[in-house]
């Protein structure tokens, strides 16, 4: 995880502070053209620092177990039970085609929680409006050094560290 933080995330960060710089330079210069060409590096990379910064809260070494209090009882209620959610979450991340990210997102106008996958680094609420609470990425170079290719095996590892306590708190406070 140390050389996922101090290389790929330092990557998406690095390249999002050069696109923006290129992108301030196009609207005080009027460039239109280049401001729509450069949207796609600005997704891409501001999706990667935004889905990563929000992946490191969701992860402790203390971690694992089940959520407690309202999350559970949203848990239980959107998806039947805690295990259900779990199952249906580790499925979705396992059929992201290539790269991306399986999430448990909130959905405020029905007040419901909801499992996404974004392709890529899309971040969840900018590509679909969810609020987003955990975050799954199940790019290779989250799990490749220690499970190699399969995918599966690192999903039912990430739920031993997944920090309830953190989920949770993104929950009330999207719920505000």
């Amino acid at each position: 995880m140390q050389l996922h933080h101090s290389k790929h995330h330092a990557a998406y960060v690095n390249n999002l502070n050069i696109a923006e710089e290129k992108y301030r330079d196009a609207l005080e210069k009027g460039d239109v053209t280049a401001q729509v060409a450069l949207q796609p590096a600005i997704k891409f990379n501001g999706g990667g620092h935004i889905n990563h910064s929000i992946f490191w809260t969701n992860l402790s070494p203390n971690g694992g177990g089940e959520p407690e209090g309202e999350l559970l009882e949203a848990i239980k209620r959107d998806f039947g039970s805690f295990k259900n959610f779990k199952e249906k979450l580790t499925t979705v991340s396992v059929g992201v085609q290539g790269s991306g990210w399986g999430w448990l997102g909130f959905n405020k106008e029905q007040g419901r929680l909801q499992i996404a996958a974004c392709s890529n680094q899309d971040p969840l609420q900018g590509t679909t409006g969810l609020i987003p609470l955990l975050g799954i990425d199940v790019w290779e170079h989250a799990y490749y050094l220690q499970y190699k290719n399969v995918r599966p095996d690192y999903l039912k590892a990430i739920w031993n560290v997944i920090s309830w306590e953190n989920v949770t708190a993104r929950y009330m406070a999207g719920k505000k």
